[in-house]
């Protein structure tokens, strides 16, 4: 995977400076492209700034120069350099020094693998002639693709005038590298047929089953072809842990958490030191990517999925709006939902912890349309729905709960062939995730009872649904959904 300029350019040999110098000028009366330099492993940092200069100096103006390194975060600016970096784990196991058939990065949110992947595909594609297959298990559009974030990483680098970017492929004009994006699962014939490919990202690679990979595996035949693997540890029985945990010859591993990463946004920290100071599990599988075991007391096991979906039209019912106020360090949440058919739909999310009641409907207005319809909100807070009555949610109202209202409402959520997801919408998926069942300690046995965590995300669920969960069966459910939704036109219409 290190093409000849790489090569020149990992050596921070004069020798080397020159000879990559005297290349640059030569591609230049070709039209040229961009210049990109890696530091090279263990090389110091004064001597590679060194090296950047001199290469910079040797380079026509027109040419950017894109220095990479591993972990610094301020870096120092020169005109014409444009500098980035990743943290140190990620820049070590992409390397394009250091060659291997198959590198996977693992970790938790706020990791940065994602960013570092992409940044490493744009930088191979804008240095050699590479064909590069960007895949996931499902993709039924390239918004559930990492087209958007390859296309970031492409303006963020300064490479636009380098690139075309469409719908369905992004291409180096400066290489003529090519970058296709595919679902593995019920793309077999597609997936046979791709020929020449120099490398395969495959994203969220957790849920890639055993069947996508043994296709896969063969089709990525080119010599010196290497497959990339992203993911949050989720099941430790997933097919693609064979590779994470490091049983796979060939394979290179890392993994990395949000304090591994120079730029993780204080905000994820604050969330992440939050979910640890109240819920040591969850923090250790969404933070720390510690997989989850699988187990028959989790409540939503196998009955959700994570999938990017435009809501509204014929056929859809909503939207249905419920919140859950925090007390002491719970978060304050809002949920929207639809529901289609059999299914249940979760496209927006509020989430904030320690949220004070002033500052609670400018979170909730994060939610798209909140104040125009019903939100149904947690009635052990009368003080806090009074409040958003005045400000600006007159529509607000305690919802009506009732003995076994809660277990109730699971098995409503329970009973939809499919509960899905939008991506946004994160802390809704993980608490469907970890949302469980007591369990004796003694016998293993899974108790009928529900453990009270987990479920800030799922009540404010529970509460937008609340109307057509007392709503017993049949016909009446259907009538029921029609008749809100006219109801909701309605009162909208009226009020503006």
């Amino acid at each position: 995977m290190n093409g000849g300029r790489f090569g020149a350019l990992l050596r921070p040999s004069p020798r080397q400076t020159i000879a990559a110098a005297a290349e640059l000028l030569a591609r230049h009366q070709t039209g040229g492209g961009p210049v990109i330099i890696w530091q090279a492993i263990a090389e110091p940092l004064d001597r590679f700034d060194a090296r950047v200069a001199a290469v910079r100096a040797a380079t026509p103006g027109n040419l950017p120069v894109i220095a990479v390194e591993g972990g610094r975060r301020d870096m120092p600016q020169a005109r014409g350099v444009i500098r980035t970096a990743m943290a140190v784990e990620h820049f070590h196991l992409l390397h394009p020094s250091r060659p291997s058939r198959y590198r996977c990065a693992t970790g938790g949110r706020g990791s940065g693998k994602s960013h570092s992947v992409a940044t490493a595909v744009v930088l191979l594609a804008a240095t050699k002639r590479v064909r590069v297959l960007c895949a996931r298990e499902i993709q039924r559009s390239l918004r559930e693709s990492v087209h958007r974030l390859l296309e970031d990483r492409v303006v963020t680098l300064g490479l636009s005038r380098f690139f075309q970017i469409t719908d369905n492929t992004i291409t180096c004009t400066s290489t003529g590298s090519e970058i296709i994006f595919t679902g593995l699962y019920q793309n077999v014939a597609q997936i046979k047929s791709l020929e020449g490919l120099d490398l395969a990202w495959i994203e969220e690679a957790e849920s890639v089953s055993a069947r996508s990979l043994e296709l896969l595996t063969p089709t990525v035949r080119r010599p010196g072809s290497e497959i990339w693997f992203s993911l949050n540890p989720d099941d430790p029985a997933a097919p693609v842990m064979n590779f994470a945990q490091n049983g796979r010859p060939g394979c290179r591993h890392v993994h990395t958490i949000y304090t591994d990463n120079p730029w993780c946004p204080a905000e994820l920290a604050a969330e992440a030191e939050y979910l640890r100071a109240v819920d040591d599990d969850a923090y250790r599988h969404v933070w720390l990517g510690e997989c989850r075991m699988a187990s028959d007391a989790q409540v939503f096991a196998k009955k959700f999925v994570v999938e990017e979906f435009v809501a509204g039209g014929p056929g859809w019912h909503g939207p249905y709006y419920g919140a859950d106020f925090g007390f002491a360090r719970d978060p304050t949440t809002m949920v929207r939902c639809w529901i289609k058919g059999r299914e249940l739909f979760v496209d927006y999310e509020a989430y904030g912890v320690g949220v004070d009641i002033d500052a609670t409907p400018a979170l909730f207005d994060t939610v798209p349309d909140a104040r125009s319809y019903t939100v149904r909100c947690d009635s052990a807070r009368p003080e806090t729905i009074s409040y958003l009555q005045r400000n600006g949610y007159s529509r607000a109202q305690a919802v009506l709960k009732w003995s076994g209202s809660v277990e109730d409402g699971v098995a409503h959520l329970r009973s939809y062939e499919r509960i899905v997801v939008h991506p946004r919408c994160t802390h809704v998926a993980d608490e469907l995730r970890l949302y469980s069942y007591k369990v004796d300690r003694l016998s293993g046995d899974v108790l009928p009872d529900l453990v009270d965590r987990h479920n800030h995300c799922i009540d404010a669920l529970r509460y937008a649904l609340t109307p057509v969960i007392s709503c017993r069966g049949g016909m009446g459910f259907i009538q029921f959904v029609e008749g809100e939704v006219e109801r909701e036109r309605e009162a909208k219409a009226q009020s503006s």
